[in-house]
């Protein structure tokens, strides 16, 4: 929301006899945070999306309005460099101003490192780098604990959450180049900007220019409900008068979240057991949250096509183990699909991590895992 907007709104409620509270302007990157952060504020404003539905968060141009959003942005909320790395320089430029936080950053949010090869060990999440933030990364029933805990001590340490990733700010993140996400099309959709496919296959995660860790952790639901109460600590800090509407909402939105992961835990109960290769591999945070592993990956970045090695590797692991599922991207060329499914009995189907197809808004995070999770479903 424009402060312009928000003034004019704050003109007429005052002529009305109410007062409103200033609310803060508030810049999200990706749908899915966009989604949390929206929820959070429901009632009492909205935030502007930076990259839109179907772009690449890694490559992208930002459009005047989007632009504009980050320079009147008091607030930015954004994963970080892992994932959207041109997106650094243009917070220090537009949002100078703005209070940043970064989840990727965040005390609390559970990491994991880039898987290494084309195939994946059943259950290999406990390689997640969890030192940082303090947690045990084969204990993720613990994890959960925790953040019940938590919860119930919000009213008490939200100020101290928002002092803490108020230090993050802008010196701590490097800085990354923007690129125009139409000259590089769908097919650069999430990728890590590796220069050569085959030399990162050979050395693992020296390919990996952005850090260690996969950035895809938005799709952990545990995450999820880590930052809910860190954005409303956030919104809080810049807006005391709605602070309780801010927590209320993240305390709802939290119990939302549980009920959505026993869902999800129940639709993939009849499937379980089954197995499926992903395109690439961006989903290790979803398998983890319902112990639900992929046997393996075509591509581990969507940088460039994978090698005829890496396929022929991938054929091989459909033919012994019988996969029986092979999940597409809507980004990418369906024709790789096609070659690694060629002689093969297994099923295939589209599934999406960022909600390209959804309408941006509260809904569209739960929206996106079920939708991940009815694909696997449906496929298995």
């Amino acid at each position: 929301m424009s402060r312009k907007l928000l003034s004019l709104s704050a003109t007429a409620a005052l002529m009305g006899g109410t007062a409103m509270a200033d609310v803060p302007s508030v810049a999200v990157d990706i749908a899915p945070v966009h989604s949390l952060v929206t929820r959070v504020m429901e009632g009492v404003g909205a935030p502007d999306l930076i990259v839109q539905p179907g772009a690449s968060p890694h490559e992208y141009s930002l459009r005047p309005s989007e632009a504009a959003a980050l320079q009147e942005a008091d607030l930015v909320f954004w994963m970080g460099e892992g994932l959207t790395p041109w997106m650094e320089d243009a917070v220090e430029t537009l949002a100078e101003n703005a209070v940043v936080t970064t989840l990727l950053e965040a005390d609390g949010s559970v990491l994991l490192d880039f898987r290494e090869d084309a195939l994946f060990e059943a259950h290999s999440h406990d390689h997640g780098d969890h030192d940082e933030h303090g947690h045990d990364d084969h204990d993720h029933e613990e994890h959960a604990d925790d953040h019940e805990a938590h919860d119930h001590d919000e009213d008490h340490d939200h100020e101290d959450h928002a002092d803490a990733e108020h230090d993050h700010g802008h010196e701590d993140l490097a800085v990354g180049e923007g690129h125009d996400h139409e000259e590089h099309g769908h097919e650069d959709h999430d990728g890590h900007g590796h220069e050569d496919h085959a030399e990162h296959e050979d050395h693992g995660h020296e390919g990996h220019d952005h850090g260690a860790h996969d950035p895809h952790a938005w799709l952990s639901p545990e995450n999820a409900s880590t930052w809910l109460n860190l954005i409303a600590a956030q919104l809080s800090a810049a807006d005391p008068d709605n602070a309780g509407a801010y927590f209320a909402n993240a305390s709802a939105a939290r119990e939302e979240m549980e009920a959505l992961s026993a869902e999800i835990n129940e639709m993939l109960d009849p499937v379980r057991g089954g197995s499926f290769i992903v395109f690439h591999d961006a989903y290790q945070y979803f398998e983890m949250s319902f112990d639900f592993p992929a046997s393996g990956a075509i591509s581990l970045s969507d940088a460039s096509d994978p090698s005829p090695a890496r396929i022929a590797e991938i054929q091989g692991r459909i033919q012994e183990e019988g996969i029986d599922c092979v999940l597409a991207e809507p980004q990418f060329n369906p024709g790789i699909v096609e070659v690694v499914l060629d002689g093969t009995e297994a099923n295939t189907g589209v599934i999406d991590p960022l909600g390209a197809e959804l309408e941006p808004g509260s809904n569209l995070y739960p929206q996106l895992l079920r939708n991940m999770a009815t694909t696997l479903v449906e496929c298995l």
